[in-house]
């Protein structure tokens, strides 16, 4: 999410556990061991709350991911199967925001020591909020310091290629404006998405269940619990478009420069979309979107 102070990202983010589905049994448990391990398991209780957790800016590496003389597990795995949130992202360690390289596209971290490599599982889902530039007002010329528009790509090329490059959604947050805060709550409530929400989710258990009892041996060991998770063959039978869907995809390869990892994400989050709007199959529309929420680099425009 990229916006202005003051605009609310920061509130979205603490509100995105309560629209994911309670933890499952055996999630409940993976999550309390890493909790345990941490010496965070509250009063040794099973949570069915989803884990999030909100590092400062000035984390370590050794925070962020695990370590130490004797191994710990870090914030990547203390908010697996739950939402990371990262605040002002660009002021992080340049270090520190590579390490998270690994864990986003593998869902694990390996801490390795000279006496010892220990795995920790790592399946979050990463949240991150800066804003347009270091001042916070690129899109504002009243209030832009003396060096926008260049400040604006300085401060958002502190984030590497190959991490935007695993991120799905890019989400440009306006500002709030005095008048809007006097408007009444919205037609839709939390609880309303949540229900959205649960029927995606219940909608790909159901398929991927159809997929592994007609070919038990195509996912592997490995069964996918949503669609991100799903790669390889797995996301070729769940994701692939129609014909004007592969058209619109093929375009966009080459115009928006899509890496092969890029491309995967589009399908992933169509697939998604797809699920959301209750279709069965991947359509032109869902690819379009999926394609209209990547961030292929650094942008200025708000600054336009």
């Amino acid at each position: 999410m990229i916006g202005p102070p003051g605009a609310g990202k920061s509130m979205l983010a603490a509100r995105l556990p309560g629209l994911l589905p309670p933890l499952e049994a055996d999630e409940a448990l993976e999550v309390s061991m890493i909790q345990s391990l941490a010496g965070e398991l509250d009063q040794g209780k099973l949570t069915r709350r989803r884990p999030f957790r909100d590092p400062h800016h000035s984390a370590t590496l050794q925070a962020l991911v695990g370590g130490g003389a004797r191994p710990r597990p870090g914030e990547v795995s203390l908010a697996h199967h739950g939402v990371l949130f990262l605040d002002e992202l660009p002021e992080f360690n340049r270090p520190v925001l590579e390490a998270l390289r690994q864990p986003l596209e593998t869902g694990r971290v390996t801490v390795a020591r000279a006496n010892a490599h220990v795995t920790y599982p790592a399946r979050f889902l990463l949240v991150a909020a800066m804003n347009p530039c270091r001042c916070g007002h690129l899109a504002d010329a009243a209030r832009a310091c003396s060096r926008a528009p260049r400040c604006g790509a300085d401060y958002q090329g502190r984030i590497s290629g190959p991490l935007y490059d695993r991120i799905d959604l890019a989400i440009e947050v306006p500002p709030v404006a005095p008048a809007d805060l006097t408007l009444p709550p919205p037609a839709e409530s939390s609880a309303d998405v949540a229900a959205r929400v649960a029927a995606a989710r219940e909608i790909q258990r159901a398929r991927f269940a159809d997929i592994i009892r007609k070919d038990p041996g195509l996912p592997g060991t490995v069964v996918p619990r949503s669609n991100g998770q799903a790669d390889g063959e797995m996301l070729a039978a769940i994701a692939t478009p129609d014909a004007d869907g592969r058209a619109l995809l093929a375009r966009a390869v080459e115009r928006l420069n899509l890496s092969a990892r890029g491309y995967h994400r589009v399908l992933r989050v169509a697939r998604t979309l797809a699920d959301l709007d209750g279709s069965d199959a991947v359509r032109r529309l869902h690819i379009a979107e999926a394609l209209a929420w990547r961030r292929p680099q650094p942008r200025t425009a708000m600054a336009a």
